[in-house]
């Protein structure tokens, strides 16, 4: 493969209109980057698509939810590896590089990027130390962390999983079953609003509670709506 020519990035946005110019800055920044840049805006009110139209390879518009706009995203790419990344990570020049080495190994299939969140204070150090050893421990990858998975591994597993929550849950462990995700040690930037938002205590004790009932079984849409209404 011709590297950086045959990754596309893969950005689901709704209503990240600063975050989203603010990661094609980033992008901008990598003076090698040959990357197709894809956004797929699920319907927002604020300036996103704009943003995406005027800077991305490929803008699309679908209904909102991140597993679909993921999807509509991968369609429409053409990389022989696709770079999923949420609208409100920064991307230091680093990751590019290190993602280049990645996807060179023959052996790879998948894999994340170690995160820190974008807030001072221990405990947001707290946080990010801790999803990073959880998944290089468990396999199991958030969409914070830039999951990136060549295109024949994803298609043998049907895509993106459809379902309007853990579908990076989901992905993981459906990836896991062909290999153990490449663990990159390079940096991302992951927003802390969503921790801010609702406190860090209680976020977490969601999250936790979440991820068990799922693992136990209960549907992503019963899920769902406990996350979205935050409680």
């Amino acid at each position: 493969m011709s590297d950086a020519a045959s990754i596309s990035i893969v950005v689901p946005a709704r209503d990240d209109a600063p975050a989203l110019a603010t990661l094609f800055d980033d992008l901008d920044a990598i003076g090698d980057l040959r990357a197709e840049r894809i956004v797929v805006d699920g319907q927002s009110s604020d300036g996103s698509f704009a943003v995406a139209r005027s800077r991305a390879d490929v803008a699309l518009q679908v209904a909102p939810g991140r597993a679909a706009q993921l999807s509509a995203g991968i369609a429409a790419s053409t990389g022989d590896w696709i770079w999923m990344l949420h609208a409100d990570t920064r991307v230091p020049g680093q990751a590019w590089d290190a993602l280049r080495l990645a996807v060179r190994e023959e052996r790879a299939v998948w894999g994340r990027f170690d995160v820190r969140l974008d807030a001072p204070g221990w405990p947001y150090r707290i946080i990010g130390a801790a999803m990073n050893a959880r998944s290089r421990l468990t396999g199991i990858c958030t969409g914070d962390q830039g999951i990136f998975v060549r295109r024949t591994a994803l298609d043998s597993i049907g895509g993106v999983p459809l379902q309007p929550l853990m579908e990076d849950v989901e992905l993981s462990r459906r990836l896991k079953r062909r290999a153990r995700p490449t663990c990159v040690e390079a940096h991302l930037v992951t927003s802390a609003r969503r921790w801010q938002r609702r406190g860090v205590v209680p976020t977490i004790l969601l999250m936790w509670r979440l991820r068990l009932q799922y693992f136990f079984g209960a549907a992503p849409d019963a899920l769902a709506r406990v996350y979205y209404d935050g409680r």
